[in-house]
């Protein structure tokens, strides 16, 4: 479709194999079917979720909110729902407000959702983009706790004057400024991972395991580079699904966990970056 290799492909942006949504699968088809897993895992009800954040760029419509449809595939009757829209940072900003939702006293029980169907706004003769981005989705269940883990300190960010120099949406279609977003995002996440670090009086050396937004490799390794990150510190899964923007952070989360990678007591940090622009990082402790 357009003039790539696989080889070219894994050399510029260490991307081997994505997934790819089918025509009649929906956002909110991937977001329930993971949230229902979180739910699962958690060993909660349904009907104790009171807030629902679903964070997309790609949602079923404009209106009503993903949110909603996740609500009601899952049978949350009693939450409220809505979308975030904050490009690939979305997941880490729904925790952030979840936590400061939960931290307020007024909720206990939020579910939060990272989903994307990139695949329908990819325009695929760009061959600088088309190459990038998979689907996907993943869930986490925000609860207040008295214990000494979870989310530790939290921080997003957001300058508008690079609104149109990162990413830009032309009609129905994306495009990038691919060396822009490579210089932004080798020195935002690393700036933004350094001031949670400070909240949380925290040092580098501290951290069993970085998970920063999967771009693409070469950004990945920067950014554990300029945190000054041993790789085998440095959470690596873009080989298999691609940039799945909003549900990156909270895809790679999970699998981290499945494979021990990240283990009960392990101090993690998140950290991410998209269009906007946008940019968030989480400490937590499991």
């Amino acid at each position: 479709m357009v003039d790539t290799s696989d080889e070219w492909i894994r050399q510029r942006t260490g991307i081997s194999e994505r997934r790819i949504a089918e025509d009649d699968v929906a956002t909110s088809d991937l977001c329930i079917h993971a949230a229902r897993w979180a739910i699962k895992n958690a060993h909660i009800d349904p009907l104790d979720i009171e807030m629902i954040l679903v964070a997309t760029v790609t949602p079923d419509r404009f209106f009503p909110s993903t949110a909603c449809y996740v609500q009601k595939g899952i049978g949350a009757k009693n939450a409220a729902a809505m979308d975030i829209s904050a490009a690939c940072a979305g997941f880490l900003y729904g925790l952030d407000l979840a936590d400061g939702l939960i931290r307020s006293g007024r909720y206990n029980t939020i579910l939060v959702v990272g989903g994307e169907i990139f695949n329908k706004i990819v325009d695929w003769n760009d061959r600088n983009t088309c190459v990038l981005f998979g689907d996907g989705a993943g869930a986490a269940v925000v609860q207040a706790t008295d214990e000494s883990k979870g989310i530790l300190a939290s921080y997003i960010g957001s300058d508008g004057d690079y609104a149109d120099e990162a990413i830009d949406q032309k009609l129905d279609k994306i495009q990038m400024n691919g060396r822009e977003v490579f210089k932004l995002g080798v020195r935002l996440m690393p700036e933004a991972a350094q001031r949670v670090l400070r909240q949380a009086n925290v040092s580098v050396e501290d951290i069993d395991l970085l998970i920063p937004h999967q771009a693409n490799l070469r950004i990945i390794e920067a950014v554990g580079d300029r945190l000054g990150m041993p790789r085998e510190k440095v959470y690596i899964n873009v080989d298999k699904y691609g940039n799945t923007s909003a549900a990156t952070v909270i895809i790679a989360l999970d699998e981290a966990i499945r494979e021990g990678r990240a283990k009960p007591g392990d101090l993690l940090l998140l950290v991410t970056f998209g269009a906007g622009l946008t940019w968030g990082s989480t400490l937590l402790r499991l």
